[in-house]
C-alpha cells in the first residue's frame, strides 16, 4: 500500500501516542505468569502484541478483553502448556522471539517451536540460545542463530553472565530463566538498557535486584502482580517528535507519554541538536548516567524508581538544528529512533554521525541501508558504515519515493520526510506502520489540519 505525504505547513496539537510495545508485550508475559488475574491498562492492539497474546493463549493463559483493559489468567511460573501443534507463531514480533524462551527453558518438561513470518527467519537469536545453553537449556536453532527456534523444557541452573551488547531483550530473556533456575544468576551489561522487565517484576515481588549495570535474580515459586498501566509509547511518539521538530512554525503535545530514563535518549539526541522539548523527563540514578552518555542531562524531573513507570506530557517546537555525534553508549537507549536522528541530520548544520548501531542491521529490516538508500533517494548526502551512518546537512530533503522495506519504524520515517521535504514523498509499504502504530497515518493527518 502506498501512501504519499505531501509537504506541510505547520503540524499543531495535541496527541496520545499508542501504548508502549516493550511494556505491552511484557505485561502479558508476566501476566501469564503469574497464579492470579492480572489486570492490563491500555494494552498495544497492534499486529507484533496481538502475536504475544495469541502465544500466551496457546500456553494455557486465559485473555479477557474489555473496553479498555484486558485481563490475563495465567498458568503460573512453572505451568506453560504444549501447544496443540507444537509451534508458536510469532509473526513479526521480535521481542516475542527472544523474550519467550527464557520462560519455556525451565519448564519441568514440554516442547516449544517459535517461528515466524520471512523477517524473523532473518534476525539472530544467537545471543540467547549461547546463555540459555549454559544454564542448562535444551535448545536449537538454525545453524545455532536463526530461527525457527526448538527449546525442550528442563531443569535450569543460575550463571553470571556478561552481554558483549547492551540489549534489553536479551537480559529479559535471562532473567526470565533466572527465575526458575537453581541458585543466583547474574546477567551485566556494559551500558544500560530499557529496565521495564525488571521494574515489572519488582511490582510482582520477585527476588530482583539491580545494581549498576548488573542485575541478580533468584528463584521463585509465584509472582503477584495486580495491575498493570502501560504508558504512550516513547518510541512511536518520537516521529510526532521528530516531524514538529522539522517543520517550521510547528508545536505538539504529546500527552501521557512514557518518560522512563532509558527510552528518552532520542529526546536527549534532539535537544542537543537544537530541538525545543519541554517536560519533566525521569533522572538516570546518579551511577548509571556516565554508562549511559547522560551527563549534563540537567533537566529537572522526578528521580529514577526501581517500580513504576514514569509518564506524563511533552512540548516539542521547531527550531534550527546543528549536527551532533551519537556515540556507541547512547546507542541501546535510542535505537529505536536512530533513523530520526539521520532524517534531523538532513535539515541540520554540519555532519551528523552515528557509531555503534550494528544493532541496526538485524532489525525488522537492515535499518542502516534501508535509511541510507531511502534518504539518498530523497535527495540527503548520506553514507553508511559498518555501525552506522554520516549525515551532511543543511538542505533538507527534495523528495521522491521511499521504500519501507516492509518495516514499521521505515515507513513512518517515510511519512515523516515526506511532511518535510519540498515535493513531498511517497511510502511504499505504508501498512508496516500498523506492527505498532496503528493509527499513525491520522495522527498526522490531525495535527497538520489543526
Amino acid at each position: 500500500m502506498n501512501r504519499r505525504f505531501a509537504p506541510a505547513g505547520r503540524l499543531r496539537g495535541e496527541v496520545t501516542p499508542p501504548a508502549d510495545k516493550s511494556i505491552s508485550h511484557r505485561a502479558a508475559l508476566i501476566g501469564a505468569m503469574c497464579d492470579e488475574p492480572v489486570t492490563v491498562r491500555n494494552f498495544l492492539d497492534a499486529a507484533d502484541t496481538r502475536s504475544t497474546l495469541t502465544a500466551v493463549l496457546s500456553l494455557g493463559a486465559g485473555v479477557d478483553e474489555r473496553e479498555g483493559e484486558l485481563v490475563i489468567r495465567g498458568v503460573g511460573l512453572h505451568g506453560a502448556f504444549e501447544p496443540t501443534n507444537g509451534t508458536l507463531d510469532v509473526g513479526n514480533a521480535g521481542t516475542l522471539m527472544r523474550l519467550l524462551p527464557g520462560w519455556l527453558a525451565g519448564q519441568v518438561s514440554g516442547r516449544w517451536t517459535l517461528d515466524g513470518d520471512a523477517s524473523i527467519r532473518r534476525r539472530p537469536v544467537g545471543r540467547i540460545v549461547e546463555p540459555l545453553r549454559s544454564m542448562g537449556a535444551q535448545i536449537a536453532a538454525t545453524d545455532d542463530r536463526l530461527p525457527p527456534l526448538t527449546v525442550d523444557g528442563r531443569s535450569l541452573r543460575g550463571i553470571g553472565h556478561t552481554l558483549d551488547v547492551a540489549s534489553a531483550q536479551v537480559k529479559t530473556c535471562l532473567i526470565f530463566a533466572g527465575l526458575l533456575a537453581s541458585g543466583q544468576t547474574r546477567v551485566s551489561e556494559p551500558s544500560p538498557s530499557r529496565d521495564h522487565t525488571e521494574r515489572m517484576l519488582a511490582r510482582a515481588r520477585a527476588p530482583v535486584e539491580r545494581e549498576g549495570l548488573t542485575v541478580r535474580m533468584r528463584p521463585t515459586d509465584e509472582l503477584e502482580l495486580e495491575e498493570v498501566v502501560v504508558p504512550g509509547d516513547p518510541s512511536s511518539a518520537a516521529f510526532l517528535v521528530a516531524a514538529a521538530c522539522l517543520v517550521g512554525g510547528s508545536r505538539v503535545t504529546l500527552s501521557g507519554v512514557g518518560l522512563n530514563w532509558t527510552r528518552t535518549g532520542f529526546l536527549r539526541i534532539a535537544e542537543r541538536m537544537g530541538a525545543v522539548i519541554v517536560g519533566e523527563l525521569e533522572q538516570p540514578p546518579p551511577e548509571a548516567e556516565r554508562a549511559a552518555g547522560a551527563e549534563g542531562f540537567s533537566r529537572q524531573g522526578p528521580a529514577a524508581s526501581p517500580d513504576s513507570e514514569p509518564a506524563g506530557d511533552i512540548d516539542v517546537s521547531a527550531a534550527p538544528l546543528e549536527a551532533t555525534t551519537v556515540e556507541p553508549d547512547e546507542v541501546p537507549l535510542s535505537v529505536d529512533e536512530l533513523t530520526l536522528v539521520a532524517l534531523l541530520g538532513c535539515f541540520a548544520e554540519g555532519e551528523t554521525v552515528v557509531r555503534g548501531a550494528e544493532e541496526l542491521r538485524v532489525k525488522e529490516s537492515d535499518r542502516i541501508a534501508g535509511v541510507v538508500e531511502g534518504l539518498r533517494g530523497l535527495g540527503a548526502d548520506i553514507e553508511a558504515s559498518d555501525d552506522g551512518f554520516a549525515v551532511r546537512g543543511g538542505d533538507g530533503l527534495r523528495g521522491g519515493t521511499f521504500d519501507a522495506r516492509g518495516d514499521h519504524r521505515l515507513a513512518m520515517l517515510g511519512a515523516v520526510a515526506g511532511l518535510a521535504s519540498r515535493d513531498g514523498v511517497e511510502v511504499e509499504g505504508m501498512e508496516a506502520a500498523d506492527i505498532s502504530y496503528p493509527g499513525f497515518e491520522d495522527d498526522l493527518k490531525a495535527l497538520t489540519r489543526s
